[in-house]
């Protein structure tokens, strides 16, 4: 077992106590506010007194009042604690009240095509936030970047990071495209073979060898040698490529929810995908993270949820 005399804890309990002595006058009154008993306080000072190698205070049977030691280092540890005790509530209620900087990272195109809103949308419930987004696909360390909440999709399970990681919604890939598009080129795909007499947009992560593979409810696959017309190094990319009307995209549906439910895009295809993936949730602290981070993290997971993904 541990020596309360050999933790810091215990070095500012003793610390406590002297103050006490000296604030209220005599050791029975400090035990009595610090709910401790006399012997219990008495041992608190002669501890503190031993670690510092000086007498703090002068005792008689009718007083105990402080040394010139005493007085001086008295003066300095009562702002001491007070600043301690601020910090500490401070801290406990960062746990609660929903304020501050909430630093945050996604790749592109959760960040230019999903977040926006969102984020918008959160601190208009939560004014007293403010938010510093960085929009990148590359896997920024949280500790290094003094990142709150990282936000990150993957087809396949998630590397270990070394933080805790928590799934904010499952999402998948499928095709679309503008109408436009499908108007001047003779209407949507009626089967997956007929993908291949379409122009394609694809990022690189479904490239490959130029071999695309379309799976749908029912178990049933269909792969296909496709030689698209643009390539492109994200997501994000591909729907507005999509959106100018350049061909037949694969894109998540996280991230084009908004536009098929405006109209600006058409599922093609809508019973089969390329794959399926898992947006990820990432932060320092997992549970013990800050309140601002958690409701941030709740309410990302609550809104895509919502959506048809």
């Amino acid at each position: 077992m541990v020596d309360e005399s050999e933790t810091l804890g215990g070095a500012i309990e003793d610390i406590r106590a002297f103050c006490a002595v000296v604030e209220f006058g005599t050791v029975t009154a400090a035990g009595r506010q610090l709910h401790e008993t006399k012997g219990s306080i008495s041992r608190r000072i002669s501890r503190l007194e031993s670690r510092l190698g000086t007498t703090l205070l002068a005792r008689t049977p009718r007083a105990v009042t402080p040394t010139e030691e005493g007085a001086a280092f008295f003066a300095k540890a009562r702002e001491a604690l007070k600043w301690m005790d601020d910090a500490v509530a401070g801290a406990r209620q960062s746990q609660d009240v929903l304020r501050g900087q909430l630093r945050v990272t996604a790749p592109v195109d959760v960040g230019m095509d999903v977040l926006p809103a969102l984020v918008v949308r959160f601190l208009h419930l939560h004014p007293q936030i403010n938010v510093e987004l960085l929009i990148t696909d590359a896997p920024l360390d949280l500790a290094a970047n003094r990142i709150d909440l990282a936000l990150r999709a993957s087809i396949d399970a998630l590397p270990d990071m070394g933080y805790r990681a928590s799934k904010v919604v499952d999402f998948s890939i499928g095709l679309y495209a503008s109408p436009d598009y499908l108007a001047i080129s003779g209407g949507s795909p009626a089967t997956p073979s007929d993908i291949t007499g379409h122009a394609l947009v694809l990022s690189r992560e479904v490239m490959g060898t130029h071999q695309l593979t379309l799976s749908d409810k029912r178990g049933r696959s269909a792969n296909l040698t496709v030689n698209p017309v643009i390539r492109t190094s994200d997501y994000a990319s591909v729907m507005r490529v999509v959106m100018a009307g350049g061909g037949i995209g694969a894109i998540p549906g996280m991230t084009s929810s908004a536009l098929l439910a405006s109209g600006a895009l058409v599922r093609v295809l809508p019973d089969w995908s390329l794959s399926k993936g898992t947006l990820y949730a990432i932060s320092l602290g997992g549970r013990d993270a800050p309140a601002r981070v958690r409701v941030f993290r709740d309410y990302v997971r609550q809104s895509l949820q919502a959506l048809a993904l």
